[in-house]
């Protein structure tokens, strides 16, 4: 399949826009209620896959490693090693042991797409742990709002079964901790859910010293508000469906 083109992309996005604006306009009607689940990020083909961004404290002096891609089944694949060792001359000058991918910003006509979900309680993540068993307890989910502080970054642990099969997760998105650099911030503020750029999931080690190779599977993302309606996604592959709902 080819892999749409950055004009492409764009018209796509700014049209994305458009519609999510009259549907804004639809939803200040008093009358108006109807929220369904939606998806709002999925890893189902090659075209997908570039659409984020990858990280890992290698960038930066470490030595943990991190890759997106698409797997044979048409899901996506997170997967590295965490390491909580630094370089010898970053030696007390940074923390280790983290990894993780965003969606990268999404400029359109009408500048960068956001995702307003003001409406909706709830996250919802279709997700698959695996690697060593002792990285399946350190994943947590980002979430970063068109505010005015750039690194500010919505947080929220991602509670795993991390048996190997696929499970559905949901985050209530007003229990998500507002942090900065790494440290929660002390502050009464709620979330600008009704604008929200980026979205992503993170591996945490260097405060709990877990190392080891990870392996996340991702089917998509998602928002709803009945936790007994999901949205709509390629079911998953024959013997591996996805065990009853879970919350955090």
């Amino acid at each position: 399949m080819a892999i749409p083109s950055k004009w492409t992309l764009f018209a796509q996005r700014s049209a994305r826009v458009a519609k999510d604006q009259v549907a804004a306009v639809l939803r200040m009607d008093p009358g108006y209620s109807h929220s369904p689940p939606k998806t709002l990020f999925a890893f189902k083909t090659q075209a997908d896959i570039p659409q984020y961004v990858v990280g890992s404290d290698a960038d930066i002096g470490g030595y943990s490693s991190a890759k997106l891609e698409l797997d044979p089944q048409g899901h996506g694949r997170f997967f590295g090693e965490i390491r909580t060792e630094v370089r010898p001359q970053m030696q007390g000058k940074m923390r280790s042991g983290y990894a993780g991918f965003r969606n990268k910003m999404r400029p359109s006509l009408f500048g960068n797409v956001t995702d307003d979900l003001s409406l909706y309680k709830y996250l919802c993540l279709r997700v698959k742990a695996g690697g060593d068993p002792q990285t399946r307890n350190g994943y947590f989910v980002n979430i970063q709002t068109d505010g005015p502080i750039e690194t500010d970054l919505w947080q929220h642990r991602l509670y795993l079964r991390g048996n190997g099969q696929w499970e559905d997760v949901l985050v209530p998105l007003h229990k998500f901790i507002l942090t900065n650099s790494g440290e929660a911030v002390n502050s009464n503020m709620a979330m600008m859910s009704e604008s929200i750029k980026s979205i992503g999931i993170s591996l945490l080690g260097g405060n709990a010293n877990i190392q080891g190779k990870f392996e996340l599977g991702i089917d998509y993302i998602g928002a709803t508000t009945d936790p007994n309606d999901l949205p709509s996604t390629t079911p998953t592959p024959t013997g591996e469906s996805a065990p009853p709902t879970s919350q955090v």
